[in-house]
């Protein structure tokens, strides 16, 4: 992978971005400039004690400030240390993951991972530039403080003292701000990624890392661990591709940190402590050992309770019915003319079952990916357990599906239409399949 960009100028159109989310904001929350705002050739654009909001984007967006705004601009009820440590205390008494990692812990008590939060040092630029987080994209701010808990638990679980660990929360803390830079249509679910949207999800890292080093307040290693954030040991990571030993140990951390909070918020009603345990065993070239062996005991306080033992040809059954379906409905998809595969209820079918498809892919427990699984958790009656349980899971979304099908279209058997035919075909083939199991 060819070297990332460092220079500042690589990321000057990821302004124009952030400029928008400060400037919308201000049309809700009074920002007031602390200062005149100059440009770099010396340019007053705004006077001090000026009220910002959106009508003002324009005026900015043409120029290159002196200076960062975010050290120019000032609210009431800024984001602060204290609060930080407010929300981070709320998560652990009423977030899933902050809750077993708390009670994982010597002594189940919460401020063995607040210590090092409480020691943080927040600058005001960077306060300021957690405040549009926190209003503008407040998920991205309370994932940030969930991973940035998921992080010292890390760091706890792997010697360092809690002076040790604040660098560590900082860096956690901080690794997302390069987000605010990049197009907000990522938030959307529905946007299809384009190719400027991936180049500036992948330099994020970097962004953040400059910011970070503007400061020049923070020690090295936080740069290089919120860079590495998104590394992985097996080199599939970005944006450096580093592997191994290339990633420094606190970027090893915020790298494990951050697929913990990630999992916890996207199943979050869906056995999220499952899906991740069994993730992590089966993509073990990705993570780093001795944290996953970390982490295992606080997912195994939601460890799949059964008294029945699982086999692999328990497993192999489940995987068998779920690949015949998604075979069954990609061989008559394929058959169908283009303008047939537009009708409502096909089109439904196919973005359903590619969305459990891509969740089985993430979890490692797709059909295609089972012979490597099954081979991989021979002996772990956990991993088996586990891996039946999602794959149960999965058919019960699969029924979900058919069902949908019924209730939505209530005479699709009587359409003329090619597309509405595959899919009675398919669901009534399927309906037959998982009556069986």
């Amino acid at each position: 992978m060819n070297a990332p960009d460092l220079s500042p100028a690589a990321f000057a159109d990821g302004d124009s971005h952030y400029l928008r989310a400060i400037t919308d904001m201000a049309d809700r929350r009074t920002v007031v400039t602390q200062e005149a705002l100059y440009t770099d050739r010396g340019i007053k654009l705004v006077d001090k004690g000026a009220r910002v909001d959106s009508r003002l984007y324009d005026r900015l967006v043409k120029h290159k400030l002196r200076g960062s705004i975010d050290e120019h601009l000032a609210m009431d009820d800024m984001v602060s240390v204290q609060s930080i440590v407010q929300l981070a205390a709320s998560q652990c008494e009423h977030d899933t993951l902050a809750y077993l990692l708390v009670h994982t812990l010597e002594g189940m008590t919460a401020e063995k991972l607040l210590a090092p939060v409480r020691a943080l040092l927040l600058p005001p630029s960077l306060a300021f530039k957690l405040t549009v987080m926190r209003e503008q994209h407040p998920a991205l701010f309370e994932h940030s403080v969930r991973m940035m808990l998921a992080a010292v638990y890390l760091g706890i679980k792997s010697g360092w003292s809690d002076r040790e660990c604040v660098p560590l929360a900082t860096a956690a803390l901080l690794h997302d701000i390069g987000v605010l830079h990049m197009d907000p249509v990522w938030h959307d679910p529905a946007n299809k990624m384009t190719a400027v949207g991936r180049r500036q999800l992948m330099a994020h890292p970097i962004t953040a890392m400059l910011i970070i080093r503007g400061q020049n307040m923070f020690p090295r290693v936080v740069e290089q661990a919120v860079l590495e954030h998104h590394e992985c040991m097996d080199g599939s990571g970005y944006p450096r591709g580093l592997q191994g030993d290339q990633i420094s140990l606190m970027g090893q951390i915020l790298m494990v940190a951050e697929v913990v909070a990630a999992f916890f918020e996207k199943y979050a009603n869906e056995a999220a402590a499952q899906r991740l345990s069994l993730t992590l065993r089966l993509n073990h070239r990705k993570f780093p050992a001795a944290l996953i062996a970390c982490l295992l005991p606080v997912l195994q306080i939601r460890a799949v309770q059964t008294d029945v033992q699982v086999t692999p040809a328990d497993v192999e059954r489940l995987i068998e019915q779920l690949s015949t379906a998604f075979g069954d409905w990609d061989t008559r998809r394929a058959g169908l003319p283009p303008e047939a595969a537009e009708s409502e209820a096909c089109a439904f079918v196919e973005q359903r079952l590619s969305a459990l498809q891509k969740t089985l892919f993430e979890a490692g427990s797709h059909p295609q990916q089972q012979a490597e699984a099954l081979q991989y958790l021979q002996g772990d009656e956990q991993g088996l357990a586990e891996l039946a349980l999602l794959g149960r899971e999965a058919l019960w979304q699969l029924q979900g599906i058919v069902d949908a099908t019924h209730s939505r279209w209530l005479t699709l058997e009587h359409s003329p239409q090619a597309g509405d035919q595959a899919v009675v075909q398919w669901r009534d083939a399927c309906a037959v399949r998982l009556a069986q199991r």
